[in-house]
């Protein structure tokens, strides 16, 4: 019974072929949230996935509707060893992505996890299904070897993350008893560096609007109306070229984040610089005189992430009516959430848009979080990986996307530990999505490592 003999069982979980045989079975649910057609695959993937790999480990399951209708089930599992000792809460979610399948290579489809090289491509190979899986799997080995896992563990597990997490705020508030814990530790997101673990506290907010030009009815030939009608599209492309500068940098100042102190600096200067990435890093891109690390992690950013006027795809020689951009703030802990689009609104004002309204998108706001990087739980998960890997992890103040991570670090009053299991090549969200096989295998050694770490020092409350 050693902590050697934990790692050794994880990894011959890897190295036998038992992730890629377990993960092809979970990809195979087809559970795409924003596919109203595939609701009952949500609940199939919750009670066919994972309640019984749950229930085989000693967990007492149940699945949950969720309390916002455009939401999907959550499950909740317990395993309560001693309610003395420390109690870890996890999370993941089972939902992915539309697979997009037309779009995929040849010889690839997003519901059959498909191995090529090094690589394991399928829909939420990466996000998020690997990642729950793995955190799982090193559970599973503890348990092997010690016959106890010398803490108490809880998950969540959600099918709504990726349409914004309807419904699991209200969810938490509702058992905040029921997941009372010591600390989240979960997995999302991509490690810095393929082969070197990460770690990050917290996670960027972001907030989704529509920002829209309507001034008539209808499009009107641009031959007889050139010149004497007010172009909506123009009058747009100016109202976004007024919140950024030629090279991207926020001119409102409430965007401007306060939070980038020289302690959080000290963090990021230690962090590798991004080299041969695909697609490469814009140098002259954003705030001037950040690096590329202050630029993603401790600074905000705003990006247009659809624009249209008139027909593109049937083009006509007529001046269209109106005018629509749907853009994205992505803002760190020192920016007020409740000023971003008053914001905005006065500065277009200020600057003579007076004809383009600023409109909310639904379910399309996350808070910013952050813990403290000095906080004691970051440092006990960073000695344990240190010890499993050999070199220190990378340490991030907060993901540069966004993640419910509010609902415990708010809600639930948690410290917050993340260590992904993928890599920012993955494609998440695209055509192509995979994981890395070395990443598998690392991950999922570190964390049976920390797993037996943490029933090894037996802790009685927060560390």
């Amino acid at each position: 019974m050693s902590r050697e003999n934990a790692i050794i069982h994880a990894t011959s979980y890897f190295d036998d072929g038992g992730l890629q045989h377990d993960l092809g079975a979970w990809v195979a649910f087809e559970t795409e949230s924003q596919n109203p057609e595939k609701s009952a695959e949500l609940s199939r993937y919750l009670s066919q996935a994972i309640e019984p790999r749950l229930k085989a480990l000693g967990f007492e399951c149940t699945i949950h509707d969720n309390p916002d209708p455009a939401g999907g089930p959550l499950l909740v599992g317990t395993r309560i060893e001693d309610p003395a000792l420390t109690t870890v809460l996890t999370y993941g979610h089972g939902d992915v992505t539309w697979g997009q399948g037309a779009e995929w290579s040849d010889g690839l489809s997003p519901f059959v996890l498909t191995a090529d090289g090094d690589r394991l491509y399928g829909r939420g190979a990466a996000d998020n299904k690997v990642q729950h899986l793995i955190n799982i799997a090193a559970l599973e080995s503890v348990l092997a070897v010690r016959g106890s896992l010398g803490f108490n563990i809880k998950i969540i597990l959600e099918m709504s993350e990726e349409v914004g997490s309807p419904g699991l705020a209200d969810f938490i508030t509702v058992h905040k008893d029921e997941l009372a814990a010591d600390v989240l530790i979960a997995s999302d997101g991509p490690r810095l560096q393929p082969h070197h673990p990460t770690l990050f506290m917290g996670a960027r907010g972001g907030i989704s609007f529509e920002l829209r030009v309507d001034l008539r009815e209808g499009s009107h030939h641009s031959g007889n109306w050139g010149g004497l009608l007010a172009d909506p599209a123009m009058l747009l492309s100016h109202a976004l070229a007024s919140i950024c500068d030629a090279r991207g940098q926020i001119q409102i100042p409430e965007w401007r984040p306060n939070s980038l102190t020289e302690s959080v600096r000290e963090i990021l200067a230690e962090l590798p610089t991004i080299e041969n990435s695909d697609p490469q890093v814009d140098e002259d891109w954003g705030e001037e005189g950040l690096t590329p690390a202050e630029r993603n992690y401790g600074w905000n950013s705003f990006a247009v992430l659809a624009m249209k006027s008139g027909f593109p795809d049937a083009l006509v020689n007529a001046i269209s009516g109106s005018a629509r951009a749907t853009c994205q703030l992505r803002f760190v802990v020192g920016t007020d959430p409740e000023a971003i689009l008053p914001a905005l609104r006065r500065h277009l004002v200020e600057h003579g848009f007076h004809q383009v309204d600023v409109v909310p998108v639904e379910r399309g706001f996350f808070p910013a979080t952050r813990l403290d990087p000095t906080h004691p739980w970051v440092s006990f998960v960073k000695d344990s990986l240190t010890q499993t890997s050999g070199h220190p992890p990378h340490v991030l103040p907060n993901l540069a996307g966004s993640l419910p991570n509010d609902c415990f670090a708010d809600i639930l009053d948690l410290p917050t530990v993340w260590i992904p299991h993928s890599y920012l090549g993955c494609r998440q969200h695209a055509p192509n999505e995979h994981v890395l096989k070395p990443v598998c295998r690392s991950a999922i050694t570190v964390m049976a490592g920390l797993f037996w770490d943490i029933g090894a020092k037996r802790n009685t409350g927060r560390s």
